[in-house]
């Protein structure tokens, strides 16, 4: 498997402090992107502390196989990676359990994530929030993950379309989100890889802007996966966008 990457982040036009975090790990084919809440500092520390939990247990089993003793309970409904995705969230989860244990101003905190791992020609993914994944495979542009937002559940009952979605007022409201607290759930999927497709993960300071149709047609270029992300980042402020962005593209070259 040979995978190229680049990413991009912004605090956007009426933020001071990038509340986003992300993280890039192509030894262990793990990439990362998580979106804090919380105010000045605590969304910041969330979503930092979420994904340095997720990177940590990813990277102390990524050697080790089903039939080992691993340190949680294996879901075996889940492959190897797959509850390898699901440990590291709820590891993250219990780090910002504890910050909000000894510290009242975070209390508040908490933040969505996106992730996948790469292995072979399979990909994991896992996600919590409203930050998002998207695949573009030979022209078609799919998204992986439904938002776990307020909006989103009423797209879905059929009460709103994407559109009013997109600026409706309540739009940042989630319904699932790592904040420390008991029983988190997570959304696991496992689905094989292409050669030449691209993966976009990001924060929803670029869907709350961006249309699918606007995304598909950046991803689409015949460009640098950097200016790809800077071109969605930039795509996103231009529009308006007053939350961070954030933005990882993958390219899957062989499999």
């Amino acid at each position: 498997m040979r995978v190229s990457f680049a990413s991009a982040t912004d605090t956007g036009l009426r933020r001071s402090v990038n509340e986003d975090d992300l993280s890039v790990r192509e030894d262990l084919g793990l990439f990362v992107v998580a979106d804090g809440m919380g105010g000045h500092v605590a969304g910041e520390v969330a979503s930092k502390a979420a994904i340095e939990g997720i990177v940590a247990f990813v990277e102390a089993t990524v050697s080790m196989s089903p039939d080992q003793t691993w340190p949680f309970p294996f879901d075996p409904a889940l492959s190897a990676n797959g509850n390898r995705l699901a440990a590291g969230f709820r590891m993250g989860n219990r780090r910002l359990s504890t910050m909000t244990a000894s510290s009242p101003e975070l209390r508040t905190m908490a933040t969505t994530a996106v992730a996948v791992l790469i292995d072979g020609g399979t990909l994991t993914l896992a996600h919590v929030g409203d930050s998002r994944i998207y695949r573009l495979r030979r022209g078609t542009l799919e998204r992986l993950t439904c938002d776990h937002s307020w909006v989103e559940e009423r797209v879905r009952a059929g009460l709103l379309s994407e559109d009013q979605a997109r600026n409706h007022r309540d739009r940042h409201i989630v319904t699932r989100a790592i904040d420390g607290r008991e029983n988190l759930e997570i959304d696991i999927e496992e689905l094989a890889l292409e050669p030449q497709d691209r993966l976009l993960l990001c924060s929803d300071g670029a869907t709350a802007v961006l249309t699918d149709d606007e995304i598909r047609e950046v991803l689409s270029r015949d460009s640098s996966l950097n200016d790809l992300c800077n071109a969605l980042v930039q795509g996103a402020n231009d529009g308006g966008g007053p939350d961070n962005v954030t933005a990882i593209v993958l390219e899957i070259n062989a499999v």
